[in-house]
């Protein structure tokens, strides 16, 4: 049934279009934040090192400044925790998909020896209806070129989020790609497990009016720190 869902949301697919068309035109189209992809935060050495990579959400869309964006604030909180210096950087883009951060950006990162990966990737995967099929062949070669240029580091993974509760979705198109988002989410799980990585819980979203952004789509301040508060403990169980 689990593949059989995900077929059956096709048939919704002309009212996934119209209703999509109508939510871009109503949708403020956001840039992604201003400020630093490549900072640290003062602590003790040696200094953990992350790398966030994936689409809009690494790239701070959403909020006006990096620095409340995922990767600086995970940054922030595992220096709190730990006293731990941490260098970070945030390679995001927007509308990025799994195939694109494989074959476009991951080629041309520098081979900085990052310690930990956390990957924000699946969301345009989803909304762009990729199959499966080709979900499992990008992301999975996303996670095999990872492994082959970083192979101590701890790589993790963070789910798509629950599509039925993003503010900016009409009810009917938030069931569609809720569909198609949970299927994805387990088969990443499953590549994950194989392939080296660590998948994250699902981010329980409490409050859509203060987690989201203006646009209703991408996070907000509030949204990022709960993010990056929610995958800190996984980012840390290695240490």
């Amino acid at each position: 049934m689990s593949r059989l869902l995900p077929l059956l949301t096709w048939l919704a697919f002309p009212a996934y279009v119209w209703q999509g068309l109508g939510v871009r035109r109503r949708t403020e189209r956001m840039l992604p934040a201003r400020g630093p992809v490549l900072h640290a935060v003062e602590g003790e050495e040696p200094p953990l090192s992350l790398l966030v990579l994936g689409g809009s959400s690494a790239a701070s869309v959403g909020i006006d400044h990096s620095q409340e964006g995922l990767a600086a604030q995970l940054a922030l909180i595992i220096s709190e925790r730990t006293g731990r210096a941490v260098r970070w950087r945030a390679a995001g883009f927007n509308s990025a998909t799994a195939g694109e951060l494989r074959d476009h950006v991951l080629p041309n990162l520098s081979a900085d020896r990052w310690t930990h990966i956390v990957l924000s990737v699946g969301s345009n995967d989803t909304k762009n209806f990729h199959t499966l099929r080709r979900f499992k062949k990008e992301f999975g070669g996303l996670l095999y070129a990872l492994r082959a240029k970083w192979p101590e580091a701890r790589v993790m993974w963070s789910p798509v989020v629950e599509f039925t509760r993003v503010p900016a979705l009409p009810p009917l198109l938030g069931k569609i790609l809720e569909i198609r988002a949970s299927a994805l989410n387990a088969l990443a799980t499953r590549l994950c497990h194989e392939r080296g990585a660590v998948p994250a819980t699902r981010l329980p979203i409490l409050d859509p009016a203060a987690g989201f952004s203006t646009d209703g789509f991408h996070a907000s301040a509030a949204g990022y720190r709960a993010w990056a508060e929610h995958l800190t403990d996984l980012v840390l169980a290695a240490d």
